[in-house]
């Protein structure tokens, strides 16, 4: 029995012998597997297929003609030729240079005047001012759009009507409905950009050369216009080119203002395009290729000129408080212009607005008018049947849509600024590349791309998560690369000293630091995607519509009072969230929201 024991544990001895050297094999797989591995390879398969397969089907299309039960796709220069081989593109073009360079130049002109005199100047307010300024950006452009209709237009604009009341004529004397009208309404919309841009500009340049200019007799405009112009050169460029850029690519005021008097840029030829029967998908890729090939030169050139801004810096080894110029009795002329700035671009807009919606049908503002006040527009889009699920999908579109984009930008600038990964620049140029798709180009992209690979998301909200995905994207990687460049590598090494992995570490230590950038970047996204419209306008369809293309479905019915209403509580909803946001941005020490 002794012996039979003896065996039987010498058995068992050889078979765990035997078990160990499988044991130790999957010990050692498990020790060199890093789930960092699996999240970077999934986060970068993600960003390339998101920026490149779109603009690879958006070419490839353009060059065939689309399958039909008669005849199967085939490769075809047609497209092209029928897009440029007509007088009418090249008219098209310069329509669309004039109205984008007119557009940048304006918007420039106007947000870099009042952005100094309110950072060097003594205008009274100032502070109020800028609050003021920045209340355009969350107005959606389509209703900015319809709002200077109501405004300019030769027929019904209140400002027509009034100045031909006031001079007893019939002459017109603002005409949205023309290319001067165009510029003007997309400059006034862009300009809060423009002073954004130009006021950071000057709060970073030492003043110290204006000041030495003042004490030694030059006048306020000379040193404007030879040391403080100057030297803000690099973002007075980067600036124009953005401005040239968004302008390119609007799609809101050429389709309302320059359709309606057959005034064509490419933004409203691919929309009219994609709109006939039977869709001309390959003309409007046509289109949309050489759309996108002019706003990559204006990305190139704005890159090229950031990384030669070092030639117009100004050091000072000590922190300074500029001394504002003092306008004497002209700063109540600043002021102003302040007064009549902010009247044109929100008082006025959205003044008219609410009367509109406060009508039983549009009429201009009168004694008679005031009679016929009523609510029966609000009543109205509370019970229109598409926009409880509109709001809803608006909602859920930008909530979702913000915290992908985060949380994968996160991922890939951690890879960029924190590795030294062989090739990261590539991938930080990729993750960028869909800030040259024109919004309406990108739409058009993703149509034609689950048009072909039928995988079951076109007709869904999914199509359209996807599309805001990937249009937002370069904004979430601008937020998360500047917070990731504040956190110093020492805290990741002294948590991987201390055991952590990098999931741990990554979600432990880089998201907590990260907090600022992400909130303020998730705030953003959430409110551009709210009011995004041109990379809707392709993709929606029945039970997938959002707020602002139920806007345009009104507009296109001819229901103004309706849409004005519609408008009113849009804006209104967005000021709350940008309030919203702002509180809960100093409740986590986020400085720009």
């Amino acid at each position: 029995m002794q012996i039979l024991e003896t065996e039987t544990n010498l058995m068992t001895s050889q078979q765990h012998a035997a078990a160990m050297p499988l044991a130790d094999t999957r010990l050692g797989f498990l020790q060199k597997f890093d789930l960092k591995w699996v999240i970077i390879g999934i986060c970068v398969a993600i960003v390339s297929y998101l920026a490149l397969i779109p603009l690879g089907f958006l070419v490839w299309q353009s060059f065939y003609t689309p399958e039909t039960a008669s005849s199967p796709a085939a490769f075809t220069l047609g497209n092209y030729l029928a897009a440029y081989g007509s007088p009418e593109t090249l008219h098209m073009l310069g329509n669309s240079l004039l109205f984008a360079s007119g557009t940048a130049v304006f918007a420039f002109t106007l947000g870099a005047v009042l952005a100094w005199m309110n950072e060097r100047t003594n205008t009274p307010f100032k502070s109020l001012f800028f609050a003021l300024t920045i209340i355009p950006l969350i107005i959606p452009g389509i209703m900015f759009t319809i709002s200077w209709i109501l405004l300019g237009s030769p027929k019904i604009g209140l400002i027509n009507l009034l100045l031909q009341s006031w001079f007893d004529t019939d002459y017109v004397f603002v005409n949205v409905y023309s290319m001067w009208g165009m510029i003007w309404v997309d400059g006034l919309h862009y300009s809060p950009m423009a002073f954004l841009i130009m006021t950071a500009a000057f709060r970073s340049m030492d003043p110290s050369l204006e000041e030495s200019a003042l004490m030694s007799g030059a006048s306020i405009s000379q040193i404007a216009w030879r040391i403080t112009f100057k030297l803000t050169w690099p973002a007075i460029f980067a600036a124009l080119l953005i401005l040239f850029v968004r302008a390119i690519e609007s799609f809101e005021v050429p389709a309302l203002l320059g359709l309606p008097v057959g005034m064509q840029v490419f933004t409203s030829a691919i929309y009219q395009a994609i709109h006939q029967y039977p869709s001309k998908i390959g003309l409007a890729s046509s289109y949309a290729t050489a759309l996108l090939l002019i706003a990559s030169v204006g990305i190139y050139f704005q890159s090229r000129l950031s990384s030669r801004g070092s030639k117009y810096a100004t050091v000072t080894g000590k922190g300074f408080r500029p001394r504002t110029m003092d306008l004497g009795k002209w700063r109540y002329l600043s002021a102003a212009i302040f007064i009549v700035y902010f009247a044109f671009i929100v008082a006025l807009p959205f003044l008219v607005l609410v009367w509109s919606s406060l009508q039983k049908f549009y009429s201009v503002p009168s004694l008679a008018a005031v009679k016929n006040l009523s609510f029966d527009a609000y009543r109205f889009i509370f019970n229109y049947p598409t926009l409880g699920q509109a709001v809803w999908n608006s909602i859920l579109l930008a909530f979702a849509s913000a915290t992908i984009v985060m949380l994968m930008t996160s991922v890939i600038c951690w890879i960029v600024v924190k590795t030294k990964l062989p090739g990261r620049w590539l991938l930080d140029n990729i993750a960028s590349l869909p800030l040259v798709f024109p919004g309406l180009v990108l739409g058009l992209a993703v149509m034609v791309f689950y048009l072909n690979f039928q995988v079951g998301v076109y007709g869904t909200l999914w199509i359209m998560l996807i599309a805001y995905v990937t249009r937002f994207m370069p904004y979430g990687l601008r937020y998360n690369t500047t917070s990731m460049l504040q956190i110093h590598k020492e805290l990741e090494e002294s948590a991987q000293m201390s055991g952590a992995s990098w999931a741990t570490t990554f979600w432990r230590i880089i998201l907590p630091l990260l907090k600022p950038g992400l909130l303020a970047g998730w705030i953003y996204v959430v409110i551009v995607s709210i009011r995004e419209l041109s990379a809707s306008i392709l993709l929606y369809s029945p039970g997938t519509e959002v707020v602002a293309t139920v806007i345009w479905e009104l507009w296109e019915n001819g229901q103004f009072v309706e849409l004005s209403a519609l408008g009113v509580m849009f804006i209104v909803a967005l000021l709350g969230l940008v309030l919203l946001a702002q509180l809960v941005g100093k409740k986590f020490g986020v400085k720009e929201v």
